[in-house]
């Protein structure tokens, strides 16, 4: 079980900085994609920093948070959350990052995951971060929510559940489920095949991202805004927010 529960959320929203460029200032990146934020309403932002074969979700290309993006965060009491999401990880490897975990391990840093033993690493060596369980874990029944909660400090639900306010509505610990504000390709995606191939590049295990809208025809709706006033009538506070980002011809969240 979690042993103890960090710090509520200061404000409702972790926001993504996927994509960033390196040169760019944390806070003109934020001003310029969610310039309808106000700094007050966010708790994180969450994208790379250096190199890690712990990544998931994303192919790591570049550092998109630099230490001197982190230092402008935290002087506006805004946390950093680590995306650590790969779906492989060795206990060897684990030791291996633990320099990258003690170095950003503080009161409000948060750290995304989708491996239960890494997780239960990390909060036995590092207990001021938040732990987070993935979208990627694709919790979406009582009972999953239930057992990551007991692992989790906080839990993240896929896109799709937005619309099931039946099933959102009988949950418990509402004040622990994140929800996402807007959605990209995930919330139509049938088998998310991307996140294994891309956990699999990050260990340089593979090239190819894989993507299943070459082996099945799908609705793509493109960038999705969700009307979060009923999601927070039923209870919910917690919300992840993405960044827009075009491919071919339509936009997804990044």
């Amino acid at each position: 079980m979690v042993r103890s529960r960090p710090p509520a959320l200061r404000m409702p929203y972790t926001i993504s900085a996927r994509g960033k460029a390196p040169d760019e200032p944390i806070l003109v990146f934020l001003g310029r994609n969610f310039g309808s934020v106000p700094i007050a309403k966010v708790d994180s932002v969450f994208g790379f920093v250096e190199q890690s074969t712990l990544y998931g979700g994303r192919p790591f290309n570049q550092p998109e948070l630099v230490d001197q993006d982190v230092l402008d965060l935290y002087q506006v009491g805004v946390g950093l959350r680590l995306p650590l999401t790969n779906h492989y990880v060795t206990r060897a490897e684990y030791v291996e990052n633990r320099p990258l975990l003690a170095k950003y391990h503080r009161e409000g840093n948060a750290v995304i995951t989708t491996n239960d033993d890494l997780t239960r690493w990390i909060r036995e060596d590092f207990p001021k971060y938040r732990l987070e369980a993935s979208v990627i874990r694709n919790i979406n029944s009582r009972a999953k929510v239930e057992e990551a909660l007991a692992i989790y400090h906080t839990v993240v639900l896929p896109m799709n559940l937005n619309a099931d306010t039946e099933f959102l509505g009988s949950l418990q610990h509402k004040e622990r489920i994140t929800l996402f504000a807007n959605a990209g390709c995930a919330l139509t995606c049938p088998s998310k095949i991307c996140y294994p191939s891309i956990s699999k590049r990050n260990k340089y295990q593979g090239d190819v991202v894989q993507c299943s809208r070459n082996l099945k025809e799908r609705e793509m709706r493109g960038m999705v805004d969700f009307d979060l006033e009923p999601l927070q009538a039923l209870g919910f506070s917690r919300f992840k927010l993405l960044r827009a980002r075009k491919v071919g011809e339509l936009s997804t969240g990044y």
